[in-house]
């Protein structure tokens, strides 16, 4: 059975940090906890760990994991173009929950899945997470959890559901809070006619505090719940122009590469 670090305790932490950082050069994964729920790390660049994370969730190609970074520094390596709006918000709300969705950097030599030429990338406000990154540089984390399932808060919900396909879990008690970060699709103020913001999901980081550094470029807010009279076909109409304002946009327009669908588990 893989081991349990209980990080709260001195002696395990430092054991447990030195086991997580060799097992992530090994290309194995380790759990880890974050100011949201606890992930499981892979080394962005080991197309084997990346696969390996994806199998152990029981996860396609098609959901490719976000990255982890330590900061604004790593951000700017990953990704195309840090555009000065999402700069403000990095500013704001990192570290912290929200996960920003950016075209990434065509030169680097990474797999995380299908992509679309996109890269999923936050700060985490933990302490252990942060740490650990400022050692092995980007992780590709995705909840620790199978998909379909909860996502993991403690160490022990993640070791009862991955088991020995982690081989290091570092656990730091409950997760502060237990929701996800908030994920926005920005690839459009970098590729794209019309510069908006979409929230691909709703989390920690709400759509008013995004507002306010955003203004008019977030995108609206979801349509209100229609009147009971609608019609079945009429509810689902208004819900997909919701979830989906650009698909009324001219065909022959140029459009930002479409973002990979979010980690929702």
């Amino acid at each position: 059975m893989s081991p349990i670090y209980d990080c709260r305790d001195e002696s395990q932490l430092l054991t447990g940090m030195r086991q997580a950082r060799q097992a992530i050069g090994r290309g194995e994964l380790v759990v880890i906890p974050t100011d949201t729920v606890y992930g499981v790390a892979a080394d962005a660049f080991d197309h084997a760990a990346v696969a390996r994370l994806l199998a152990a969730k029981g996860r396609g190609r098609q959901s490719p994991p976000p990255v982890l970074v330590a900061g604004l520094t790593t951000l700017r390596a990953l990704v195309a173009e840090v555009p000065e709006p999402i700069e403000r918000l990095v500013e704001a709300y990192w570290p912290g929950g929200l996960t920003i969705v950016l075209p990434s950097q065509p030169s680097l030599s990474w797999d995380l899945g299908e992509t679309r030429g996109t890269v999923a990338v936050r700060m985490p406000a933990h302490r252990i997470a942060l740490e650990l990154l400022e050692e092995t540089g980007p992780l590709a984390v995705s909840s620790a959890n199978l998909t379909g399932m909860a996502a993991g808060i403690t160490a022990e919900d993640a070791e009862g559901m991955l088991k020995d396909s982690v081989a290091v879990y570092l656990g730091d008690g409950p997760s502060k809070t237990g929701i996800p970060s908030t994920i926005i699709d920005a690839t459009s103020l970098v590729v794209g006619d019309e510069p908006r913001v979409r929230v691909l999901r709703d989390g920690a980081v709400s759509r008013e505090q995004l507002r306010d550094v955003l203004g008019d470029l977030l995108e609206p807010d979801p349509a209100a719940e229609p009147e009971a009279e609608q019609s079945a076909s009429e509810t689902d109409a208004a819900a997909d122009a919701a979830a989906a304002p650009e698909a009324a946009a001219a065909p022959e327009a140029a459009a930002a590469p479409e973002a990979p669908e979010p980690d929702r588990s």
